[in-house]
């Protein structure tokens, strides 16, 4: 599978070129290493809505999709994630090989944004099963990312880019 940093690899860095794709790169580890998290919660949602415990389950999809909605408006670089990341995580490893660009990550956080959204709101307006529906569906492509480094939000963006729907490559 193509990762996005393989699609879309952000270019070396330039000294006279400071604002280009290069100097918004980012570890591709780093949104791997949130999807990890993000996928644990998720199956922690969605086993507490099959175990009864609807309104734990429901504040849990709450904070998580506040947490889509910082990765998605702050960016991937400023949700609290990319901060552990790169605070305590990333300087325990070898240098990556290539960065990544930024937005197909931060376009995925919309993606999940929207899923836990729509699980939020549907539950809100009585749909019993809305909350573990939501959150399974964001639970499978976050385990994606996780485990094998396929990125289902990035993989949008790079098929909408291509269609120029979103700018892009």
């Amino acid at each position: 599978m193509s990762s996005p940093a393989e699609s879309a690899p952000a270019a070396a860095p330039t000294a006279d070129r400071t604002t280009d794709r290069a100097s918004a790169g980012s570890d591709p580890r780093g949104p791997r290493f949130g999807a990890a998290i993000t996928a644990t919660l998720l199956l922690i949602t969605v086993v507490l809505a099959v175990a009864g415990a609807d309104a734990a389950a429901f504040w849990l999809l709450v904070a998580i999709t506040l947490l889509f909605a910082w990765g998605a408006f702050a960016g991937i670089r400023r949700h609290p994630y990319g901060l552990i990341f790169a605070k305590l995580v990333r300087p325990r490893l070898a240098p990556p090989v290539e960065l990544e660009d930024l937005r197909p990550p931060t376009f995925a956080q919309g993606v999940g944004f929207a899923v836990a959204l729509a699980g939020v709101v549907l539950s809100l307006l009585g749909l019993e099963y809305a909350v573990p529906i939501a959150a399974a569906i964001a639970f499978f492509a976050a385990f994606l990312n996780a485990a094998f480094d396929f990125c289902l939000g990035c993989q949008i963006y790079l098929l909408l880019a291509r269609a120029r729907i979103v700018p892009g490559v």
